[in-house]
């Protein structure tokens, strides 16, 4: 990572710096809350990396659930990530073993980031993905670690704090939004979500979510693609 590459990459995380910040101390505090201490928060944040799974696991912890079930409902939860890598095949294609990290660091956010992100010019592009990436999780790990830290030293209520989280996607949704060509995908996983979570319940439907948008959008690529070509026509002097 070169001094170029950092300054390019760290204005485009700086939206998820400020969520990651205060989401990242919401799961200290709970973590914290249920007598796991900031070196347990520093572990979770570095190696399991899932935000809404650390948010989890907070659960499954303090009630002491056997590995099977903590096995279980980790797939439930980010099995979407089996989507977003699917479509990050192209962009990751060549970055050697740094492959094997931007699997791994591929969160909600840092997705969002990256699906849309191009690298300036001079800037190597993979090293500014992998960059965009780093980034993302240094933000988490330092917030979860300040969260436990304050949980030890102050004592919080920590009622509600999970929904930092829903705000931080709501809010990276909406600056997508705003620059998407096409909003066809955003209505389309709206409307299988809805569709799955009438039919299914709420408990069981992600999966039936899941199928419906990537089969969808599966047969929807060519005019996607086409959609997306003609915005950068237009774009061009």
């Amino acid at each position: 990572m070169n001094r170029k590459t950092l300054a390019a990459a760290f204005p485009l995380t700086v939206p998820v710096l400020m969520g990651y910040l205060a989401i990242g101390i919401a799961f200290g505090l709970m973590l914290q809350s249920i007598g796991y201490g900031a070196f347990w928060a520093l572990l979770m944040s570095a190696t399991i990396y899932a935000g809404s799974g650390q948010y989890l696991g907070v659960s499954l912890l303090a009630v002491g659930a056997p590995l099977p079930q903590v096995a279980f409902l980790t797939l439930m939860v980010n099995f979407r990530h089996l989507v977003y890598g699917l479509s990050m095949l192209e962009k990751f294609r060549g970055m050697g073993l740094r492959k094997l990290y931007m699997i791994f660091a591929l969160t909600d956010e840092t997705y969002a980031l990256l699906s849309s992100a191009q690298a300036p010019e001079g800037v190597e592009e993979h090293d500014f993905f992998f960059t965009v990436a780093l980034l993302d999780q240094s933000y988490w790990v330092l917030g979860s670690v300040i969260g436990s830290l304050l949980g030890s030293a102050l004592g919080f209520d920590t009622t509600g704090v999970d929904f930092a989280m829903t705000a931080l996607f709501l809010v990276i949704a909406v600056g997508q939004w705003k620059k998407a060509g096409s909003h066809l995908p955003a209505l389309l996983g709206g409307a299988a979500t809805l569709a799955s979570l009438l039919v299914v319940g709420a408990e069981d439907m992600l999966l039936p979510a899941l199928a419906i948008i990537v089969i969808a959008l599966t047969l929807l690529r060519p005019r996607l693609e086409g959609a997306h070509e003609r915005k950068e026509e237009k774009q061009c002097p």
